[in-house]
């Protein structure tokens, strides 16, 4: 595991899945347009050392393919991180009965309180993020390569920050990536959605009499911490303490220098401040991961009151547009992690995929072990209930034996076994707010999809047919006759 973000840059160079660019480039356009071509080409990441009047080198593209992604989180596939999840909840769905099983829930149990965020006291270790410190006037935000990146953009952004704030009520932190429109050299927009934790922490500010919400913005930590902001987890779960238990080590916070909010240590940027409850501006357009432009509206404004950073500073970005982009990777790798916790609440569930072209939430497919009548509408009523998974337009239902990476398999099953007038089921509901097609925003239509074959617990009379399928003994004779020829099979 990389306890920084440049030690796993290092690690992309002797990977030679890193290219060092030199030349010089600009953050507006140039840069998008680039990265673009090399992450639909499945190219390396990308490391600008020359960006046009800026000092800072500006990274990106560090998740961008499924390879990166497993080096990223420390693991040979994602998958693992399933695993890794499903042997804590299992704890809980199967309780250790005998010594071995209870000795083994102990090593469990110790690595999840060690997963739990260490804060470092400043008087006995100076934090990385903290050997420049800019406060008052001295902030400015355009010592930082921030792009514009696509033509229509309101202006330039930052668009992978990790967004600190805390509950007013419990105090408990909420960690979020959400874009932030740079407004003048010490305020930016901070564009987190009506669905969002954070949102919901500025909306109950503002209920309990506060006059402002604290927040601090991290650009640049290890790469676990980074992907960590952008996962959909429950809020009573901190995102560090998920970063820690997948890293195996505990994330290093510091307290900020203005705010009583902590940020990891070995961060490269940090940004502390404040909104002001009810202070709302213009922000965007932006060309949003939906590949068309989210529309300009209105949401709080950040005001800087300090800059922190290391020396020779990173400056972390993304760009996100037409799918497939970056962020992709960075959610394949989320529904992994989910995965375990959806059987918790769903059993039947046996896998979930979120194509890239449904950008995370307006398509989401399913394979289930059906065994009742309605059972696939009563799954995908139950995701419709599911936290951020209420956002999804779209749910695809399949079969147990579907495999959901094939989706030209997945495309024939659910041509084939449709019938418009039984399997399809129509719903209202919350929409994401980037949702265009909607009359209303942040609400409107979805549809639910059962691609399942059917029988007579369906009340079906006509038999359904079988799937045409060789058997595995000529399978097995034809795979030891094909493996002495130099061909793909």
């Amino acid at each position: 595991m990389f306890k920084d973000l440049r030690e796993y840059i290092e690690f992309l160079k002797l990977k030679d899945d890193l290219v060092v660019i030199d030349e010089l480039v600009d953050q507006d356009l140039e840069i998008t347009e680039i990265t673009d071509r090399v992450v639909k080409t499945g190219g390396p990441a990308l490391f600008f050392s020359n960006v046009k009047n800026n000092d800072v080198p500006l990274a990106i593209n560090i998740f961008g393919s499924q390879k990166r992604m497993c080096w990223a989180l420390g693991v040979n596939d994602l998958d693992e991180l399933g695993d890794k999840v499903d042997k804590i909840l299992g704890m809980v769905s199967k309780p250790p009965t005998n010594i071995f099983d209870k000795v083994s829930a102990l090593t469990k149990i110790a690595s999840v309180a060690k997963s739990q965020p260490k804060i470092i006291s400043p008087k006995n270790r100076k934090a990385p993020c903290q050997e420049v410190v800019f406060l008052g006037e001295s902030v400015d935000l355009n010592m930082f390569p921030a792009m514009k990146c696509w033509p229509d953009d309101a202006g330039r952004f930052i668009t992978l920050p990790l967004v600190m704030t805390k509950d007013p009520k419990t105090g408990i932190r909420n960690v979020g990536t959400y874009r932030m429109q740079i407004f003048d050299k010490n305020t930016t927009g901070m564009h987190w959605q009506t669905h969002k934790v954070a949102a919901q922490h500025y909306q109950d500010s503002g209920q309990i009499g506060n006059e402002k919400l604290e927040a601090a913005v991290v650009i640049g930590a290890d790469p676990v911490t980074t992907w960590s902001g952008s996962l959909p987890v429950p809020p009573s779960i901190d995102e560090f303490m998920v970063a820690g238990f997948l890293r195996g080590k505990p994330v290093e916070l510091v307290k900020c220098k203005t705010i009583d909010i902590e940020v990891p240590a070995n961060s490269e940027i940090v940004l502390e401040g404040y909104l002001n409850l009810g202070e709302l501006r213009k922000e965007g357009p932006f060309g949003d991961h939906t590949g068309y432009y989210s529309e300009e509206d209105e949401y709080p404004v950040f005001h800087v009151t300090a800059i922190t950073h290391r020396k020779d500073p990173i400056y972390l970005s993304t760009m996100v547009g037409i799918p497939p982009t970056e962020d992709y990777f960075m959610g394949l790798a989320s529904t992994r992690l989910m995965l375990p916790a959806l059987r918790m609440v769903l059993p039947e569930i046996v896998d979930i995929s979120m194509p890239a072209e449904g950008i995370f939430h307006n398509l989401l497919i399913i394979s289930i072990k059906k065994s009742y009548l309605g059972h696939a509408q009563k799954v995908m009523n139950a995701i419709w209930g599911l936290g951020l998974l209420m956002l999804t337009k779209t749910i695809v239902v399949v079969d147990h034996d579907v495999d959901l990476k094939d989706y030209s398999q997945v495309a024939w099953r659910v041509l084939s076994n449709l019938d418009p007038e039984k399997d399809i089921l129509i719903s209202q509901g919350p929409l994401d707010d980037l949702d265009h097609a909607s009359n209303t925003p942040r609400y409107g239509s979805k549809i639910g999809i059962d691609a399942t074959a059917k029988s007579k617990i369906d009340g079906r009379s006509r038999p359904w047919p079988s799937d045409i399928l060789m058997s595995k003994s000529i399978k097995d004779l034809v795979d030891s006759k094909w493996s002495k020829y130099n061909i793909s099979n």
